[in-house]
C-alpha cells in the first residue's frame, strides 16, 4: 500500500514538472494534456487519473511553486535579527528564485494572466501572500522605532509591485542580462521609501547570501 502511495506521489510530481517545463515553452492556451502527457512519459489516462484537466495542471503547479517559494522566504527571514531587512530579505528571495528559474517566473507573471479569469483570484492570493510578509516586517519595523510611521500596506504593494515589474520587464525583454543587477538600483529607492537606512547589500561582506 505504501509503495503504491508512493508512486502515485511520484508521478503526481512528475507530471508538474513536465507542466512546468510544456507550458513554460508552448504557453498555457497552446499546451495540451497531450503535451504534458508525452513530456512526463505517462499515458493521458495517467495524466486524467490525477487531474480533472489542463487547467486542474496548471493550478496546482501554481500552488506547488508559490508554496516551496514561501518555504524558502521564510527560511532565510529567520536569518535575519532587523525588521526592515526581514522585509527586504522576502523580495530578494523572489527575486534570486525567478533570476534562477525562467520558467517559474513565467509560469507567475505572463502565463497565469494570460491564462484567463479563472487564474486572476489564484493569482491575486499570492501576491497577497507575499505582499502581507513585507507588510508585517515593515509593522515591526514601526512599532521597533527603526522607521517613522508609515502606510505599510501600501509600503509593502509597493516595494512588490516594483519588484514584479522589473522581473516582468527582463521576461519580457531579456534586460538587464542578469536579473540581479537591477536590484542594485531598486534597492536604495525601497529603503528611500519607508525612510529607513540601508545596510549592506545582500551576499555582501559581513551580509547573510541568500541560498
Amino acid at each position: 500500500m505504501k509503495f503504491e502511495q508512493n508512486r502515485a506521489e511520484e508521478r503526481h510530481g512528475r507530471i508538474l514538472d513536465a507542466a512546468l517545463k510544456v507550458f513554460a515553452r508552448k504557453g498555457y492556451r497552446d499546451s495540451s494534456v497531450d503535451d504534458i502527457a508525452g513530456q512526463s512519459a505517462t499515458s493521458k489516462g495517467g495524466v486524467y487519473f490525477h487531474f480533472p484537466g489542463k487547467q486542474a495542471i496548471f493550478l496546482a503547479l501554481m500552488d506547488r511553486a508559490a508554496s516551496r517559494l514561501l518555504d524558502r522566504v521564510e527560511a532565510v527571514i529567520a536569518q535575519e535579527s532587523a525588521p526592515v531587512a526581514r522585509a527586504e530579505a522576502a523580495l530578494h528571495v523572489v527575486l534570486r528564485t525567478f533570476a534562477r528559474h525562467r520558467a517559474l517566473a513565467r509560469l507567475f507573471l505572463i502565463e497565469a494572466y494570460g491564462a484567463g479569469r479563472e487564474f486572476h483570484a489564484r493569482l491575486m492570493e499570492f501576491h497577497e501572500l507575499f505582499i502581507g510578509v513585507i507588510r508585517r516586517h515593515l509593522d515591526d519595523a514601526v512599532a521597533a522605532g527603526v522607521i517613522e510611521p508609515v502606510d505599510t500596506e501600501l509600503a509593502g504593494r509597493i516595494w512588490f509591485g516594483a519588484l514584479n515589474e522589473i522581473i516582468t520587464y527582463w521576461l519580457l525583454t531579456g534586460r538587464p542580462g542578469p536579473l540581479e543587477d537591477s536590484y542594485a538600483s531598486l534597492r536604495p529607492l525601497l529603503f528611500r521609501s519607508v525612510g529607513a537606512d540601508m545596510p549592506p547589500p545582500r551576499g555582501a561582506a559581513g551580509a547573510k547570501g541568500t541560498p
